[in-house]
């Protein structure tokens, strides 16, 4: 029951937690509130808020998850059935992905080939293979060698002296005399040029990508960086950050990693030997050990979300490890339940309330259909400025809460 509340409790921050905690901030602007609220904003680029550890907790929670399923279906079936539902899990889910992202609606190349369920269904899937073929000692050598190579990757391979990035390619534009280009690059509204079929623009930033002979090794720059500039040079389709994507190619190798060390955390809390709470214990433990770890390699590999580096896999894991013994520790060792059952509905139906919220455009329209408009005028003027936005933060919560648990008490669980 702990990992299905804990994936609820990770998703409870994606739905409504984010919405409620802004409200909260302009009703009463502390200092505690806002120190909370800029917790939910993801860094810009280098560094670690509580954001940045909500997508990596869910491919950990993945990771734990799936030790107990493919036991089961290896166990009941044999190794080539489970890997047959595991292929065809990680299909489906990256077939949801590609609809989730707006799917064959757009034209090519406004369509994103690579996301946040891309990732997961990439993430899991490779894990999947590597827990149905090789043994836990195994799985913590293969862990450790796609942190290191991908470090080793990132350090040494060269790459041209170039940051992909609208602000320096409007400088090189204007220096070359595309004055078109340029001006492009300048102007903020200006569409994402990765998803234009008229590939003028696209075709101007690879003129000037290649004329760039200077090469450089160990940047860790946004766009210049190893992972950015192969997704710049070969990932097809829309690109999240105009020129390169956040679920790139090579940063894949970086969520694998997370994913194994929750399929080792799963390996712990499905072993025999240690003590329910020793392995509570333990979880948090490594899980402190890995974070200093990451920590420290900060110093030569920054902790980078957006390229998913090796530190961040250490920060991230670590706080997630952390996370999955306390929650263990307090549902499945202490018994103490009631508190956690909203999380396990919604842990549950992760997907299904992912996909849900994003196709209604979020829970808050629904919760603003009812106290929305004149309600939350009313509640402004009569109240205070602010407790509109906090009884619409409210309800939106509530919704969320009561379709899981409609879900829950029908017995829909909707596993892809």
């Amino acid at each position: 029951m702990s990992l299905d509340a804990l994936r609820g409790f990770d998703m409870f921050w994606i739905i409504s937690a984010e919405s409620l905690v802004e409200a909260l901030h302009h009703l009463t602007p502390n200092r505690a509130v806002g120190l909370v609220a800029d917790q939910l904003e993801h860094v810009e680029w280098a560094g670690f808020h509580f954001e940045d550890l909500i997508f990596p907790l869910f491919v950990f929670i993945a990771g734990a998850s799936l030790v107990f399923s493919l036991t089961k279906a290896i166990e009941r079936a044999g190794r080539a059935a489970a890997l047959s539902r595991l292929l065809s899990r990680g299909v489906l889910l990256f077939l949801v992905a590609l609809f989730y992202s707006g799917g064959f609606t757009h034209d090519w190349p406004n369509i994103r080939l690579l996301g946040v369920l891309n990732r997961i269904a990439l993430a899991y899937t490779a894990a999947g293979l590597l827990f149905c073929f090789f043994k836990p000692r195994a799985l913590a050598v293969i862990c450790a060698g796609l942190l290191v190579g991908y470090w080793g990757i990132m350090r040494y391979v060269p790459i041209r002296d170039i940051q992909l990035t609208s602000e320096n390619l409007a400088v090189l534009a204007e220096k070359a005399g595309d004055e078109r280009a340029a001006k492009f690059y300048q102007n903020p509204k200006s569409p994402n040029p990765s998803t234009l079929r008229d590939r003028t623009v696209w075709n101007s930033a690879e003129k000037l990508f290649y004329a760039t002979t200077n090469q450089v090794t160990g940047r860790f720059e946004p766009g210049l960086n190893v992972s950015d500039h192969l997704d710049f040079q070969y990932l097809p389709g829309k690109k999240w950050d105009k020129f390169y994507d956040p679920e790139g190619y090579l940063s894949t190798l970086g969520a694998v990693a997370t994913c194994l060390l929750g399929v080792l955390a799963g390996y712990l809390l499905r072993s025999q030997g240690p003590a329910p709470l020793q392995k509570a214990g333990w979880l948090v433990a490594a899980g402190a050990v890995s974070v200093a770890a990451g920590w420290l390699w900060n110093l030569e590999f920054p902790v980078v979300k957006k390229i998913w580096t090796s530190s961040f896999v250490l920060v991230a894991g670590g706080y997630s490890a952390m996370l999955l013994g306390m929650f263990y520790a307090v549902v499945d060792v202490w018994q103490l339940r009631a508190w956690c059952q909203p999380f396990v509905w919604m842990g549950m139906n992760s997907i299904t309330i992912y996909l849900v919220n994003n196709i209604l455009g979020g829970f808050s329209g629904v919760a603003a259909r009812f106290v929305g408009g004149d309600v939350k005028s009313m509640l402004d003027a009569r109240l205070g400025q602010g407790v509109g936005d906090l009884g619409v933060a409210i309800v939106e919560m509530v919704v969320a809460f009561w379709f899981v648990w409609y879900l829950h008490r029908r017995k829909v669980f909707i596993r892809l």
